[in-house]
């Protein structure tokens, strides 16, 4: 069992930057692949980026390509997603998600553990 904490949410202009934080209890995080999603009212749940176990991979959604990063520290289970030049559609609750597979990550389906969300507003 991997309980997820995320933080780091708040209301910003367009064009600001914004970090959040995956925090995880236990010992296992380093096991983990972690995924961000997102979630606007009425919208589907959308894969945003993920970073695998081991050796790591990255990969993002088109829309947040070159402005987003995704990081992990092992040492301080703590995924980071830092976000630059937000643009209002990028408002939504933002989750991070741990799950096995190194391979199609970009499916909600794929995770084991959900985090409560945390909530990112961007006016313009």
């Amino acid at each position: 069992q991997v309980q997820l904490v995320e933080s780091g949410g708040g209301s910003v202009e367009a064009g600001d930057s914004l970090t959040l934080s995956c925090t995880a209890d236990g010992n296992s995080f380093s096991a983990y692949t972690i995924g961000w999603f997102r979630q606007a009212p009425g919208k589907e749940r959308q894969f945003i980026a993920g970073i695998t176990w081991g050796p790591e991979m990255t990969d993002y959604a088109d829309s947040v390509k070159g402005r987003f990063t995704i990081s992990r520290d092992n040492a301080k289970r703590t995924s980071l997603l830092e976000m630059n030049s937000l643009k209002p559609e990028d408002a939504a609750v933002y989750y991070c998600a741990a799950g096995r597979y190194r391979a199609d990550y970009s499916f909600s389906r794929n995770y084991d553990y959900w985090g409560q969300g945390t909530q990112v507003t961007v006016s313009s």
